[in-house]
This record gives structure tokens, C-alpha cells and sequence, in this order.
């Protein structure tokens, strides 16, 4: 029951439907003969048949009727209207609710003609009357009787005919040719109705007095007993006549239009009534409005400030701006008398809307960060808004839930019946954007977008969200940086604002892809990055070269991943001892590297050379240059004295065409004189040589290493040391003591067993009398050594690489 509500307005009547009820529902409306046929209306069918369907004041609903609708049914000063209206949450309006309602309502008094314009049709009722000398009906209209009247006299029980004219010429049509083409029409024992849409064919457009009207001039032919008789069924309503200055509606109605008084002389107004929303408004009613109505000679003016009572503003979105338009549904009904009609009323509804103007839309940001909560509130809205869905990061996330992902959303509501939304989301929600900005400050951005849809028309719109909040909670990585002997080692340990940063060396990107090339170690836990990086490598600076040391810097410089802004910068620093640089083997040869010097920056390493500038270098890097030579060679000088002889050379550096050095790295190389004896020898034929056993006590070590470069074994920390199937192992024996230039390592029989016993069973035989076991499908590979800062001896060491395998008896696995 509290579905609905009616009124009766004149000849109109009014169904309002329940906001709360039908609000977000899909809805269709279907009228109900006498018969109990249900008739869905569509806008055509409505224009047609005198039914109005409007979406008005934000959610309402209204239906309206007119008396002389096609399906109402009049008895004596009655008419009554059923109505179906089906209501569904789907368009397909699948599992419709239904819901009937008859209304009746009381049919007043009626003038000699009537005329309504509503919002999609015009209506034109007039009363019948029986000319007493059927001859001056003729000589009233002519060209109208000889047109209709063949087809009159052709049909026996013909109703009537329409006879439209245009201008160019004069068309008629029978009822049933009208109806096709949407005109509606209803006769009674009193009065003859015809309903044209504002669509119809036969619509011209006249001006009159500024203001355009939509007119259609016809006349209808109807049959009353043994006579033909024709009615004026003229109808003009007006398309325009709003005018918007200075924040006023100004509405005029030009009076006693040529269409309409045709045939008259003179005219006397019996009543002129307006109102809004089809309620008349008393002068006191409408000067506490504001509003004004005036009624002179030629015609009617109501204004209305814009944004005054009985209106209201609605939201509107053109070329995705937002905005509002303010609506006002006017009606007025001006009654009057002439000489040809007697009394007419015409009855005129009409929304008028002003233009759109633009809304900015405020967004507040009301962020308490002491809470770690980011508080946004956007609006205010009209009524007429509603949020339907977020997009987060390109998702669409419906409101409710939108909590799921962080969001926690409230409508809040203003007496005028506007409201605004907030929106609520934690400082750590994932699509919260967090960008280091200086010093200790963290900028958190909200970017979300909000999907409104705007009601009745389910028109959508979106707002942009974009929001910053500067919060002093940024904790910058830190660094520790040391030496071992032999390389430099920078241990970083991470804030929380540098997760997408890079490390670089000297401009040079650090990836693990390039730190294996140069056998750097770049490990990274998550909470901690550690970079070693020996001695001897290309980006290590080295600032003084002094008999005290050598001074070797690594710097590095964390840098912003997308815009590769510097962030942070680190270095490590310290002295290595002279003797890093050089061997001097047992042999007489000696292995020396230098070192290119911080300041002498156009020094090209490949250019270096010893005091005989013919020994060049026989590895060159950016920063370094090897020489390996045999001290007899390359100018060097020997000097004597008791106890020791000294080799000297010297590693220079010219410019082009200049012979005086700009580089000079001295050094020499040692060794002790234990005493001189004569020693006399003849020739002889010697024996083969033979090795005789011996016994004595040695140091190995068995090695396994990541990596075929053998920069790093597999710490005690890290076994066991889990392996694929065929995956390289890479072992290294060392003989540790004694360090004699004189003994070589030699391995003999190398065997894998099941356990950590080398003699359980079973086992299989790795190296075989120090050579490969024929049986492996994979063999043992066998490594070359050579000299480096790590291997002093290259012959006291043996490198060999097996693949992974497993013990198995028949098909199944053997484990310890």
C-alpha cells in the first residue's frame, strides 16, 4: 500500500512511486483494459495513448494519465486507470516483482475545448455539436467537405476521418491510417479526443511573438446519425520560451496564438493559474518564493530564481566534466472566452532546465598520520549520485568490497539532502605508492579512481583521486665497509625506502649477470647486500702507492631504480701492503702488477713497460698490467751483499715523444745467500732419472667450490650442499704444507662413497691412477691453474669438475 501514491490533477492523473522501493530497481509499466489485456507501454505507445512516465526530483517516479487515455475507463464523471507495474534488479527483468493498482479519479467540468501539452504528447478535446442548418456547416469549411466526402459516403459505418493541414497541400486519413502512423484518438457521446506525439509527421513549427511552437492544424469527421460533421481539432503547444539571465528563469507564453484563434474577434481571460510539479500556487504562496507571474494583453510571463523552492538541481557530465543543472516541472492553465469557441483551457506542463554549469568537486584530503591512516573525503554530491565501484590499479573493485583491499568507505549525508564520501586506507595498503623524498621523509600517494552512477538515468562519471602525504618515517639504508687481505667488502644493510634502488660502481651497474664476469661476490638476503670485491679489479681506485701501502677505494652509489637519481652514496677504503703486487718465485721468475694511479687519468695500462722497453705486459686490464719475466731479463739490475741477492727493475710510463716517465713503479725481489762453494764436475753418462720414496708430513685440503672461476668454496655453515642430478661439482685439492716451489701435487686414485667413511660400500671410482674412469657416462674434467693473487704455487694444486650422481641398486635409490 505504501508502495505508490495518487493524486487527481484536473484531467491528469498522478501515480508516485516509493523512492525507497523502486530506487536501483529496472522498471516497466503496462496498462490494463477493460478486458483484463496488460498493455507494456513503450515511449511511442504512451505518446500515443495519453500516458507519461517521468524521472523527476533526483529518485521520484512518477506515472501519469490522461482522462481520455486509451485504456480509462468513464462512467458518469469518473474515470478510472489500471496500472501494472513490474519491477526487476536486472534489465531483462528476470524474477520481476509485480504490482497492480487502480485508480479512479473524478472528471470535472469540461470547456468547449481543452487543450493539454505534455512533456511527450499534445491533446486536443473538443465538444460535439449538431449544427442546426447542416448547410452553414458546409459553407464553413468547403475544401474540407469535398475532400472527405467521398470516403464518408463510401463507408456505411465509418467513425471519422482526419484531414491535416499542411501548408503545401491537405492530406486526410482514415482512423486506421492515423493510428499506424501514432496518432491517438478517442470519441464519446460529448466529445471528440485526438493525441498527437511531438514526434508525429504532421508537426509544423510556428513563431509567434519570439517563442516557437509546435503546432498541428487538422480537422476530424466523425458520423452522427444520418450526417457527416467536422470539428476544429487544432492543437499548438510551445517547444521553447525559457530564458536564463542574471540567476532568473524567465518563462513566457504568448497569448490568443493565430492557430489557436482562428475565426475569433475577440478574446476575454476567464483564469490564469500556475504552479510546479501540476500544483497550483496561490500570490501568497509564490511571493514567498520568489516567483512572479504576469499576465498582459499579449501574453504570460512567470519568473523563477534559479535555485528557488520547488525546483532542484540535478547532476550532469558532459565530455567527462561534471557539473549540475537546475529543474523546475512549471504548468499553467490560462482559461479564456471568444466568440468562436466559447471558453477554452488550455493546460501547458513543461520542465524547464537550465544550462549546465560546471561543478569543481572538492577533494580533502584529512590524512592523520599519527594514525598511519590516509583520510580522504571527496564531495559534496547531489542526491542523485551514488558510488558504485573503485578502480584499484586498474581493477575494478565494487564498494563493498573495496574493504577487502584496504578501503574503508563511508557516506556521510547534509541536511539539503547533498553528501560527500571518505575515503579511509592504512599508510601500508598495498596499492599506496611510497617514494623516498629526502632526508627522512616518505611521500605516500593515493591513486585511486571512484565510478559514480547518476540517477535515474544510470549515466556514469569518474573522479581521479590523487593524493600525497609527506611522513617522516623513512629509514635510510646503512653501511659497513671492511678489508680482508685481499679484498674489499661492503656490507649494506637495507631501510625501508630503498628496495628498488641499484647499486652502482663508478657509474658501472652492479648485476649479479656482471659481478660473476669479474668474480666479484654480490649477495643479497632481503635485509642485508654484501658486495666483495678483490684488490686487483677494475673499479677499484687506487689513490697512493707508497712503500708503507696502497691505498684502494671502492665507491658506491645506490641509485633510484626508474629515475636513476643518485640516493645514496658509500665507499670503502684501505691500505694493502706493497707485496700484493708481486712474486718473486723460487725459480727466478717473477710475477709483478701494476697499478693504475687516481691522478694520472690519461695513463693507458698497455703502454707500460719495464727498463727494456721491448718487455711489455702480458696482461692488461683498465687499472692494472701484469709482467712476468725471468730475473736475468727486461734490464734488471742485481745487487750482492753477505747475505742476500736483490733484483731490481722498474715499471714506466711514457707520453708519446717525451722520455723522461710520468709513472715509475719501482721494485725488487730478494733472495737469501746462504754461502759460495767450488763445486767441480765432470761429464758423465748420468742414470734416468728415478724418485726415490720418502716420508715426511703433509697438509691438504679438499675443496668445493660455487663456481668454475673457484673464487668461492662452500662454507662449513652451508652443507650439506644440495645438487641436481648431472649438476658440475667443482672440487680443488691443495697441498697446504710444505710451501716448496720443488714438489708437485699428483693425484692418484680419487672414489665417491655412500657415506662419510671412505672405505663403506659401495663406492665408485671418481679419478683412477690420476686419470679419468673410463666407465663414467659423464668423465672427470680436469681444470687448468695458474697464478693469482690466491694461488702462489699453481703446482701445488689439482682442480677437477665430476657431475652429480646417485647410488643405486637395480631401480631404487641407496641412502646413507
Amino acid at each position: 500500500a505504501g508502495l505508490t501514491s495518487l493524486e487527481c490533477l484536473g484531467n491528469l492523473l498522478r501515480i508516485t512511486l516509493s523512492a525507497e522501493y523502486f530506487e536501483d530497481k529496472y522498471l516497466s509499466f503496462s496498462v490494463v483494459d477493460q478486458s483484463g489485456i496488460a498493455w507494456e507501454l513503450d515511449e511511442a505507445m504512451a505518446a500515443q495513448c495519453g500516458y507519461t512516465v517521468t524521472y523527476s526530483n533526483w529518485s521520484s517516479i512518477e506515472f501519469r494519465a490522461s482522462a481520455a487515455s486509451c485504456h480509462s475507463h468513464l462512467e458518469k464523471d469518473v474515470f478510472t486507470v489500471n496500472i501494472q507495474i513490474k519491477a526487476s534488479h536486472t534489465p531483462d527483468m528476470k524474477n520481476a516483482t509485480s504490482h497492480l493498482k487502480s485508480a479512479s479519479c473524478h472528471y470535472g467540468p469540461r470547456s468547449s475545448r481543452e487543450l493539454v501539452c505534455e512533456s511527450n504528447y499534445m491533446e486536443v478535446s473538443v465538444r460535439k455539436e449538431v449544427p442546426q442548418p447542416i448547410k452553414d456547416f458546409i459553407q464553413d469549411a468547403p475544401e474540407d467537405w469535398t475532400v472527405v466526402s467521398p470516403e464518408a459516403k463510401a463507408e456505411e459505418t465509418s467513425i471519422w476521418q482526419i484531414l491535416f493541414h499542411q501548408p503545401e497541400e491537405k492530406k486526410a486519413l482514415l482512423v486506421s491510417d492515423a493510428w499506424s502512423a501514432g496518432y491517438g484518438f478517442n470519441t464519446t457521446n460529448t466529445r471528440v479526443v485526438l493525441r498527437i506525439p511531438h514526434t508525429a509527421a504532421q508537426v509544423q513549427l510556428v513563431e509567434d511573438q519570439g517563442i516557437t511552437f509546435s503546432v498541428v492544424r487538422s480537422s476530424t469527421f466523425y458520423k452522427h446519425q444520418w450526417m457527416i460533421l467536422m470539428v476544429d481539432t487544432t492543437v499548438a503547444c510551445p517547444v521553447d520560451g525559457g530564458d536564463y539571465t542574471n540567476k532568473t528563469i524567465t518563462w513566457t507564453i504568448p497569448k490568443y496564438i493565430p492557430p489557436l484563434s482562428a475565426g475569433a474577434s475577440s478574446f476575454k481571460d476567464v483564469l490564469v493559474e500556475a504552479g510546479v510539479d501540476l500544483h497550483k500556487l496561490s500570490a501568497k504562496e509564490m511571493a514567498s518564493r520568489k516567483y512572479v507571474l504576469s499576465n498582459d494583453l499579449s501574453a504570460i510571463m512567470m519568473k523563477i530564481p534559479i535555485g528557488a523552492e520547488g525546483g532542484y538541481y540535478k547532476t550532469s557530465v558532459i565530455n567527462g566534466q561534471l557539473g549540475a543543472k537546475y529543474t523546475i516541472n512549471l504548468f499553467l492553465e490560462h482559461q479564456w472566452e471568444d466568440n468562436k469557441w466559447g471558453l477554452t483551457r488550455h493546460t501547458i506542463i513543461k520542465e524547464i532546465e537550465t544550462p549546465f554549469e560546471q561543478v569543481e568537486l572538492a577533494i580533502t584530503n584529512n590524512s592523520n598520520l599519527s594514525t598511519r591512516l590516509m583520510n580522504v573525503t571527496v564531495g559534496t554530491f547531489l542526491p542523485d549520485v551514488e558510488l558504485v565501484n573503485l578502480s584499484i590499479e586498474g581493477v575494478a573493485v565494487a564498494v563493498p568490497e573495496a574493504v577487502k583491499h584496504g578501503y574503508i568507505i563511508y557516506r556521510t549525508r547534509y541536511s539539503n539532502g547533498s553528501k560527500a564520501y571518505i575515503i579511509q586506507v592504512p599508510l601500508d595498503a598495498p596499492s599506496v605508492k611510497k617514494e623516498y623524498m629526502r632526508d627522512d621523509m616518505r611521500a605516500y600517494t593515493l591513486n585511486v579512481t571512484l565510478v559514480f552512477i547518476i540517477r535515474p538515468s544510470r549515466e556514469t562519471f569518474t573522479v581521479p583521486v590523487i593524493t600525497v602525504s609527506a611522513v617522516r618515517d623513512a629509514v635510510l639504508p646503512s653501511v659497513r665497509g671492511f678489508c680482508d687481505g685481499r679484498n674489499l667488502h661492503l656490507i649494506i644493510t637495507h631501510g625501508n625506502v630503498d628496495q628498488n634502488w641499484l647499486p652502482f660502481i663508478s657509474d658501472w651497474h652492479l648485476t649479479p649477470e656482471e659481478a660473476q664476469k669479474y668474480n666479484y661476490s654480490l649477495r643479497d638476503n632481503g635485509t642485508h647486500l654484501a658486495i666483495s670485491v678483490p684488490f686487483l679489479s677494475p673499479h677499484v681506485n687506487y689513490e697512493v702507492l707508497h712503500t708503507s701501502g696502497i691505498k684502494a677505494s671502492v665507491y658506491l652509489t645506490l641509485k633510484d631504480g626508474i629515475t636513476l637519481a643518485n640516493r645514496r652514496d658509500f665507499s670503502v677504503s684501505c691500505r694493502f701492503s706493497p707485496s700484493e703486487l708481486i712474486q718473486c718465485l723460487p725459480n727466478g721468475t717473477v710475477i709483478i702488477t701494476a697499478i693504475k694511479i687516481v691522478g694520472v687519468a690519461d695513463l693507458d695500462t698497455s703502454l707500460l713497460v719495464l727498463r727494456d722497453r721491448e718487455c711489455k705486459p702480458s696482461l692488461v686490464t683498465e687499472k692494472t698490467a701484469t709482467f712476468k719475466f725471468s730475473v736475468n731479463a727486461c734490464g734488471t739490475i742485481r745487487k750482492f751483499n753477505s747475505t742476500t741477492m736483490t733484483y731490481e727493475n722498474e715499471v714506466l710510463y711514457f707520453r708519446p715523444g717525451n722520455d723522461t716517465p710520468v709513472y715509475r713503479l719501482k721494485f725488487m725481489c730478494s733472495y737469501a745467500v746462504k754461502q759460495a762453494v767450488d763445486v767441480r764436475y765432470e761429464s758423465k753418462k748420468n742414470p734416468l732419472p728415478h724418485v726415490k720414496p720418502g716420508f715426511g708430513s703433509l697438509a691438504l685440503s679438499l675443496k668445493l667450490f660455487k663456481e668454475k672461476s673457484y673464487s668461492e668454496p662452500y662454507q662449513e655453515s652451508e652443507y650439506p650442499v644440495v645438487k641436481y642430478l648431472r649438476e658440475a661439482l667443482y672440487f680443488e685439492v691443495e697441498l697446504l704444507q710444505p710451501k716448496d716451489a720443488r714438489l708437485d701435487l699428483n693425484l692418484d686414485d680419487c672414489w665417491a662413497t655412500n657415506s662419510q667413511r671412505q672405505d663403506s660400500l659401495p663406492q665408485w671410482p671418481i679419478l683412477i691412477h690420476g686419470c679419468e674412469n673410463n666407465k663414467d657416462s659423464y668423465r672427470t674434467v680436469f681444470h687448468e691453474v695458474n697464478y693469482s693473487l690466491r694461488v702462489e704455487f699453481p703446482q701445488h694444486l689439482k682442480r677437477f669438475e665430476v657431475r652429480m650422481f646417485t647410488f643405486v641398486q637395480g631401480s631404487t635409490l641407496l641412502q646413507e
